[in-house]
């Protein structure tokens, strides 16, 4: 599987390219990255449209703004193309929506496997306890992320909103309204410090009781592992939109 990795010089693609070489079955050919050094033997370009080397899929942990240009080449080049870019807006969610009618698109804020198992835990959890109990998530993380809520948090308030009775209210800033927490609130707290991978705890908090689920990630590899599995999950696939959910159910 020929890999063209964007993003190849951030944390996330060093990780993703070291993994790939430990690999049999897979081969980072060329890069996309503002910072064009060559850290590990293939070539990295600017810009995708500069990019004339044959690749299978495209894996992408760059940044939104690179988004148009990547989706771009992968339409014009007919690729696969698995997105763990956080931080989209909605524009840059329609624009892979669009895509997918033409390719195969991979989009999740998330690449850990144990994060997909955790929403579905969060689905059914809220689809029991329903309006009986209060929801809160509270996310952690390094001190060098830009975006907050998490991308991560997004999608398991997600799941938690679509298994309630009700449409949730999501609030992420209990500073700027002194008033007591609305019934059908879901809250979102960010904590930014040192060097944390990343943690996520959903609390289900009910009268004289809680319930947190609770995901860690002890280093990036993880979503480096789960980027390459969706990869060649993809290259398997006909033009479409997929998630974490289409790789994990594949493999029960």
């Amino acid at each position: 599987m020929r890999i063209l990795l964007c993003g190849c010089n951030g944390k996330m693609g060093r990780v993703v390219t070291n993994l790939a070489a430990a690999r049999c079955d897979c081969d980072v050919v060329a890069g996309v990255d503002l910072n064009v050094e060559s850290h590990a033997g293939f070539p990295v370009f600017a810009n995708p449209d500069n990019c004339a080397v044959e690749a299978d899929v495209i894996i992408d942990f760059s940044h939104p703004s690179g988004l148009p240009a990547i989706v771009r080449y992968a339409r014009a080049k007919k690729l696969p193309i698995v997105v763990a870019t956080t931080g989209l807006s909605e524009t840059d969610e329609q624009l892979l929506k669009d895509a997918s009618a033409e390719i195969a698109v991979f989009k999740s804020a998330n690449m850990s496997l144990g994060i997909s198992v955790l929403t579905e835990l969060c689905k059914v959890a809220a689809g029991i306890l329903g309006e009986g109990f209060d929801v809160e998530i509270v996310e952690k993380h390094h001190n060098q992320k830009v975006d907050a809520p998490s991308g991560t948090a997004l999608l398991l308030g997600k799941a938690v909103s679509e298994a309630l009775p009700y449409e949730p209210i999501p609030t992420f800033d209990r500073h700027s309204v002194r008033q007591k927490r609305a019934p059908h609130e879901i809250g979102y707290s960010a904590v930014r410090g040192g060097t944390i991978v990343g943690e996520h705890d959903v609390m289900f908090c009910g009268h004289d009781e809680v319930i947190t689920l609770s995901h860690s990630a002890q280093s990036k590899e993880s979503f480096a592992s789960g980027a390459l599995s969706a990869a060649e999950f993809l290259t398997k696939q006909p033009a479409g939109f997929y998630t974490m959910a289409d790789l994990v159910h594949v493999g029960i």
